[in-house]
């Protein structure tokens, strides 16, 4: 049975449509990763399938069991790690575990073994009597993850885990998370890091303005792409020139900044020669050049038309509804 199954979900703030006929399915034991940039809907997306809010259209199961009419059965067999981590700043990561345990309904001796053992596992047991409000942000999201798991869920939902942390932190969070799918766990998570998402995810679920624009593993989709591209920065030259240049070697992608060039090639390596001897007939002086394999930045360029890391930090209306 899938873990996660979604048909047509849409979810309306007022006049905007947030999320807008979502479909996609999720296999038991499987990482899925879900690509977009702040504003598309995916937050809004983990939401409804974790029951903190209702959908206006389609409908969801998730473990087997319907988020609408079941949802306390959904909520018995996840665990969810938000954005924003809901930790008391004046409890110790130790008490922290232990009420979430308790509220699980765990009693007290079976409680404190988890809280100790899921301290170990996230590299916290020297800082369980600190309190949560003197640890670092890694450590507080690692804590997070600990109370998502103090009850053994099936399914874990990450939303965006790593965002503002340290390149250490953030490894460290990935490694937890190969981890717990190693042992059986679905996880469901949500990410804006393209790397994120291929270093992770068995399948890639993109979605922009509320719509999946591309399904499948980081494989395939960077396979639909087709060919290399060569990246290209100038030093000296008109960027315009060297566009019409490289446009009759290959095919331009969108460009990146004012002095880049991406121009797709079908030959790889063998054509970075008449690049630069195009831009040379030109005049135009190369600061660098590289020749860069597909990467699941192209396919969000190719189903969006944009990359995205382009987005503002404002995000969209549809962001905006979601906050």
């Amino acid at each position: 049975m899938p873990a996660i199954v979604v048909e047509g979900l849409e979810r309306a703030f007022d006049e905007v449509l947030a999320v807008q006929g979502v479909d996609l399915e999720v296999d038991s034991g499987e990482i899925y990763g879900f690509l977009g940039p702040n504003g598309a809907g995916k937050t809004t997306t983990v939401r409804m399938l974790t029951t903190l809010l209702m959908p206006t259209g389609g409908r969801a199961t998730v473990a087997g069991h319907d988020v609408t009419h079941e949802a306390r059965a959904v909520r018995a067999s996840i665990g969810v790690a938000l954005q924003e981590a809901a930790l008391d700043p004046l409890m110790t990561g130790r008490e922290l575990i232990r009420l979430q345990a308790t509220l699980q309904g765990i009693g007290n001796a079976e409680g404190k073994r988890r809280a100790d053992a899921l301290l170990e596992r996230v590299d916290l047991i020297e800082a369980a009597d600190r309190r949560v409000g003197t640890y670092s942000g890694g450590m507080q999201r690692r804590l997070d993850l600990a109370a998502a798991l103090v009850h053994e869920p099936r399914v874990l939902f990450l939303d965006e885990p790593t965002t503002g942390l340290d390149p250490v932190s953030r490894k460290t969070i990935w490694e937890e998370v190969r981890r717990l799918n190693d042992e059986g766990t679905t996880v469901f998570l949500t990410t804006q890091y393209l790397e994120e998402a291929d270093q992770l995810a068995d399948n890639v679920g993109i979605i922009d303005r509320g719509r999946i624009v591309a399904e499948g593993t980081p494989e395939a989709l960077k396979d639909e792409v087709g060919s290399p591209h060569i990246r290209l920065t100038l030093a000296e030259g008109s960027i315009a020139a060297a566009e019409e240049a490289c446009a009759k070697i290959g095919r331009l992608l969108p460009p990146v900044d004012g002095k880049t060039v991406l121009v797709e090639v079908e030959n790889g390596a063998a054509d970075i020669p008449l690049v630069v001897r195009a831009l040379d007939g030109e005049g135009i002086e190369v600061g660098s050049l590289e020749l860069v394999q597909p990467t699941l930045d192209d396919v969000f360029v190719a189903k969006t038309g944009y990359h995205l890391a382009e987005e503002g930090e404002e995000g969209t209306e549809q962001e905006q509804a979601e906050k």
